[in-house]
């Protein structure tokens, strides 16, 4: 497969001039069954409860995290579950109500010698449900030894105690010793236009907490929090690096409809809740009094109807070869694990590779190991890990 610089770059009709006429509209219902062969293996029982995030800290040995705040380490190879003891103050749900919300213990990445975590801060109520309950999206690292997160940092709680159990973000992006996060807008809409707060946001601080001195509150933005890098927008659910133009890339949740991969760019602004890229309310009425304006950043790409964007990361490996270089995006909507396929510096084909698994529905999170192989997750009651290999020759 050609190597392509992705996206923006490649892609001149989403130049920032472009013509609003030029956004098209993807519909996944369109969308064709991978003629690719895959074999498709359960990897452990379904004793996973909600789990969200997922890490690899070897080649053996998988980190995954489920909302109600238990962590656990999973191998592999051989199915076995490890729980991973930590102190990390997210909030819990009482008896079976874990499905209720949308928050919690949320993603984890593992790099270098430490593991870094975003989740639900529970200011002191311990369980969600209270009608005082405040909630800020936070970020937090601590080093795993006898599986134990040990020496817990706190790097950031986000500005505003919401009493709202939805759209913290959060997925976590490493890049040149910088921590990117996406900081939902709590379901407040306008509060991302408000840079005195952090809820829908994309977030970026060194990775020991401190703040860059080259964010925008230090530059143009003065009015603007420290840790805010760009701001517009709902409820980021991915962030990926591109191996081709080494940029930062995201996703964010429209509402109904409008769901969006977005380039990470110094001090832009996305537009929400002025703009919905193509969405409405859940009530049917519109957003705003156009689907995008030019005073703000341009999505790549835009999903009407929505799939339920969830993380993107782009493949590499040994088991798909013909994947070299394209992008895998997961959708809880759609339950799909779905692949656009680039040449000659284009999307050439959209095509899933799971739809409407009657084993793995809403698929939350995947992560890919070194050879190639996929690994799945999916946000539901009693959850397994799932592995994607290639069917090898006799």
């Amino acid at each position: 497969m050609t190597k392509i610089i992705f996206l923006a770059i490649a892609l001149n009709c989403f130049t920032s001039d472009i013509l609003l006429s030029e956004i098209k509209y993807k519909n996944y219902k369109n969308y064709t069954e991978t003629k690719t062969q895959f074999n498709l293996e359960k990897i452990t029982e379904n004793v996973l409860q909600y789990p969200w995030g997922m890490s690899f800290v070897d080649n053996e040995n998988l980190l995954i995290t489920e909302k109600n705040g238990r962590l656990v380490k999973v191998n592999v190879s051989s199915g076995k579950i490890k729980e991973i003891k930590h102190n990390i103050q997210s909030i819990k749900y009482k008896g079976k109500n874990i499905s209720y919300g949308q928050g919690g213990l949320l993603d984890v990445l593992n790099h270098e010698n430490y593991v870094y975590f975003s989740y639900s801060h529970d200011h002191g109520n311990k369980t969600y449900g209270k009608s005082n309950q405040n909630l800020s999206t936070a970020i937090a690292r601590g080093i795993l030894s006898e599986n134990e997160i040990k020496n817990l940092e706190i790097l950031l709680i986000s500005e505003s105690k919401i009493n709202i159990n939805k759209h913290f973000g959060s997925r976590i992006v490493i890049k040149d010793n910088h921590l990117f996060a996406g900081f939902g807008d709590r379901g407040k809409g306008m509060i991302a236009q408000d840079s005195s707060k952090h809820p829908g946001s994309i977030i970026r601080i060194k990775i020991d907490g401190t703040l860059p001195e080259d964010n925008p509150s230090f530059k143009e933005h003065p009015s603007w929090l420290p840790e805010l890098y760009l701001i517009g927008i709902r409820n980021s659910q991915g962030i990926t690096i591109s191996p081709h133009d080494k940029e930062i890339y995201f996703t964010q949740h429209g509402p109904m409809g409008g769901d969006n991969i977005g380039r990470v760019k110094y001090a832009s602004n996305f537009g929400w809740k002025e703009i919905a890229w193509g969405g409405k309310e859940y009530s049917g009425f519109k957003i705003g009094n156009k689907p995008f304006k030019d005073k703000y950043e341009k999505p790549i790409f835009v999903w009407v109807p929505s799939i339920g964007i969830g993380n993107l990361k782009f493949y590499k490996g040994e088991e798909f070869p013909e994947w070299e270089g394209d992008l895998l995006i997961s959708a809880t909507k759609a339950n799909m694990l779905f692949r656009l396929d680039y040449e000659n510096d284009s999307v050439v084909k959209e095509e899933f590779i799971i739809k409407n698994n009657v084993n793995i529905k809403r698929i939350r999170d995947f992560e890919i190991d070194r050879s190639g192989n996929i690994y799945l997750i999916s946000d539901d009651k009693n959850s397994a890990l799932w592995k994607i290999s290639s069917k090898k020759e006799n």
